[in-house]
């Protein structure tokens, strides 16, 4: 086996509709690989998740939400490998460090939660999220496992801005993007998100959080009407029922508890766009 390479069992499940029932158990081999990605800024490091065998899939790059790569976020993207996809995972905050990013009680609102917050989003301008797409892009294309199918990008929370532009940077190879719970998609902000719509080639598929105060009702109509707008491939528009846990990082387990029919449907929803 190579170096760096981790196998372990996936179970994987299907459902038949919102109330999980079960109607299938299968394991998966998914493999867990740590890489480095060159990109025009330096060196990001990351992981690359790929089923066991020797098939070639489409490539999907996961970005993490401000906690950077951790359990739960690789958990998430094993999943989502395990579902048919190779998976790559990068350290989107490389710029600043590796993992783990925080080493103190995340209390949204204090002074240093806030101010670690800016130094791990504050290099990830538009033309920098630009750049490192383009190299994430380049690298996953260059993998034995990826086939030659249209790649799809998913960002959590933070990084939800930071699927749309991917899908923007690289539209003639990205097929899909999907946002969870993604913040401050649609602002006053000469260079919001949303303005890069015109460049984008892919579905999109957004899911909103409720009460969400980085993008909040107002916000998600009108980047609905935005979308209208646009009126891209496939585009699709739902929300996602949650509720966030106080004084933790959003959109990921243990710290959000997403009642079932949300959290079989978010994901029923990313895995089918193929």
């Amino acid at each position: 086996m190579n170096r760096g390479m981790h196998p372990f069992i996936i179970h994987r499940s299907s459902f038949i509709d919102s109330h999980s029932c079960l109607t299938t158990l299968e394991e998966e081999y998914v493999a867990e690989q740590q890489v480095e990605i060159r990109t025009p800024d330096g060196t990001s490091d990351g992981l690359l998740f790929t089923s066991g065998d020797q098939r070639r899939f489409p490539g999907v790059i996961f970005y993490t939400d401000i906690g950077g790569i951790r359990p739960s976020q690789r958990q998430m993207a094993e999943r989502l490998a395990a579902e048919g996809f190779a998976v790559l995972l990068p350290n989107i905050f490389y710029r600043t460090g590796k993992p783990p990013l925080w080493h103190f009680p995340v209390k949204f609102g204090e002074p240093a939660t806030a101010q670690r917050h800016g130094e791990l989003t504050g290099p990830l301008t538009p033309e920098a999220i630009k750049r490192d797409a383009g190299a994430y892009v380049d690298f996953l294309a260059g993998q034995e496992s990826v086939s030659d199918a249209p790649m799809g990008v998913v960002g959590l929370c933070f990084s939800g801005a930071l699927a749309v532009r991917t899908a923007a940077a690289r539209p003639e190879r990205i097929g899909t993007a999907a946002s969870f719970h993604g913040g401050r998609l649609y602002t006053n902000d000469p260079a919001s998100p949303h303005l890069a719509l015109p460049r984008i080639k892919a579905r999109l598929y957004f899911g909103h959080a409720t009460d969400d105060k980085s993008m909040p009702q107002d916000a998600i109509d009108k980047l609905n009407q935005a979308l209208e707008s646009w009126g891209g491939a496939g585009t699709k528009v739902t929300s996602m029922q949650a509720h966030s846990t106080a004084g933790r990082f959003p959109t990921v387990p243990p710290t959000i508890s997403l009642r079932p029919s949300g959290r079989l449907k978010s994901w029923r929803n990313c895995s089918a766009k193929r």
